[in-house]
């Protein structure tokens, strides 16, 4: 495990897991949030993406965790080809608006883990509501059936329940122990 993809609808523990994940083999992390944003808030143009998730890509090692609709999914599917490991969460949309609105209540207080400096929690939380609603359009059956095709000669983890996500995470941790 060199360079690994970590993808899934807003909110549903991409950070978390990419941190341990990180912490546990001592892999680069790189969230797409941070090359999709400036410190600021503001959006990075097309071309100042491209150019960083470019040079990620050719790097050694590397995570690479979440997924935007800010970025083309010609970035997108060219980082699942790059990755030896892909990590695919897909908790059920009720769990996911309910993780959304968590995330919003506890961001009132502290900046959510992965959050990129200056942006506003309430706009970043209408924004995930925005892209849920677009979600099953992308995040279906056919979606994993083309990731299962991907991940020949790759390694595959799927999470569609916390339970399970959460166990990944806690062995992700005991073994850094």
């Amino acid at each position: 495990m060199k360079k690994v993809a970590v993808f899934g609808k807003p909110a549903n523990g991409k950070s978390t897991l990419s941190k341990a994940l990180s912490e546990a083999t001592g892999l680069p992390l790189y969230p797409l949030d941070a090359i999709l944003y400036l410190p600021n808030g503001d959006e990075v143009d097309r071309e100042a993406y491209n150019v960083e998730h470019d040079n990620i890509l050719s790097s050694d090692q590397w995570i690479i965790e979440g997924f935007s609709p800010l970025n083309s999914l010609d970035s997108f599917y060219k980082r699942l080809e790059a990755a030896d490991t892909l990590i695919y969460i897909d908790l059920p949309y009720p769990v996911t608006y309910w993780l959304v609105v968590k995330r919003f209540l506890k961001g009132l207080f502290v900046k959510p883990a992965g959050w990129p400096e200056g942006s506003s929690v309430l706009h970043g939380t209408l924004q995930s509501f925005k892209v849920l609603k677009l979600c099953p359009k992308f995040w279906n059956e056919s979606f994993l059936q083309r990731v299962e095709a991907l991940s020949e000669n790759k390694t595959l983890h799927v999470f569609s329940s916390l339970s399970d996500l959460n166990r990944f995470i806690d062995s992700l941790r005991d073994e850094k122990r």
